[in-house]
């Protein structure tokens, strides 16, 4: 089961007694810092939870799935997610 933005609102307000409503900006904002830090190219490192980057990728020569035809697949940037120790301890009992 995938949780979902809603679902994190819902948590959190519950947890916290704030409204949703006042839940799901900070959720928002949260998230749109994280994505601006992102795209300035700069790290977001959340001790105990895991460290956001950018990796950057090389150009390869893919194929269309539907077709079979070879592509060229530019290179570009690709965000990641690195867990913690700690997360990853705790994932893993």
């Amino acid at each position: 089961m995938n949780t979902t933005k809603r679902d994190l609102v819902n948590e959190i307000s519950l947890r916290t007694g704030l409204p949703a409503i006042e839940t799901k900006k900070i959720i928002e904002c949260f998230l749109d810092s994280v994505a601006r830090t992102l795209i300035e190219g700069n790290n977001i490192e959340l001790r105990g939870f895991g460290r956001f980057k950018i990796r950057n990728r090389n150009s390869y020569k893919g194929r269309n799935p539907r077709t079979g035809e070879q592509i060229n697949v530019e290179a570009g940037k690709k965000p990641v997610f690195e867990p913690s120790k700690e997360l990853r301890k705790v994932l893993n009992g």
